[in-house]
């Protein structure tokens, strides 16, 4: 049988002949802004924090949202997503001090279910909210009598917050995915 073979040709590596070349400082592959560790890491998680706790305090400013099931959800909703982003928040405060690169995959890991975990959890409970806010001043028009407007606001800073957790979940699940 007439088959071709492949010839391989080794080639030398040419030698070190100046101690700087290892010396150089190393360069972080793949920091795009809103990763963990990165200074748009961080800023997307304190508005993920300030919205939450926003969206908190607006609710629990009302009287009767324990009435409801769904602004009771959101409230535990938001609580969980403001813990989860002042933590995250530390951990980047923390590795943006001392120059640490948060790309372990096991980190990464954590960040993308937790990330996927809370956003779901807040998108849902925002919706719930939404729904139930549109059935008392829509539909059944009693506004006057309940806090429309702070249902409102409520459920608009739970969404808000829920826009600043998809880009770090996208991103870590993207870094994790690449890998």
């Amino acid at each position: 049988m007439n088959a071709s073979h492949s010839a391989v040709h080794p080639v030398e590596v040419p030698p070190l002949t100046d101690g700087a070349v290892n010396d150089a400082p190393r360069v972080r592959m793949k920091d795009i802004q809103g990763m963990p560790g990165t200074p748009g890491g961080l800023a997307l998680r304190f508005f993920q924090f300030v919205f939450a706790v926003a969206s908190l305090c607006v609710m629990a400013s009302t009287s009767d949202f324990a009435s409801v099931t769904a602004f009771c959800y959101l409230v535990a909703a938001v609580i969980l997503q403001s813990f989860w982003s002042l933590t995250l928040a530390m951990v980047d405060i923390y590795a943006l001090l001392v120059k640490r690169c948060l790309r372990n995959c096991r980190i990464v890991s954590l960040f993308t279910i937790g990330d996927g975990i809370t956003s779901t959890l807040t998108f849902a409970a925002a919706c719930a909210s939404a729904g139930i806010t549109v059935l008392i001043g829509n539909d059944l028009g009693e506004c006057a009598q309940n806090h429309c407007t702070k249902f409102e606001t409520a459920t608009a800073m739970a969404f808000i917050s829920w826009f600043a957790v998809s880009p770090s979940f996208l991103l870590n699940f993207w870094s994790l995915a690449s890998r």
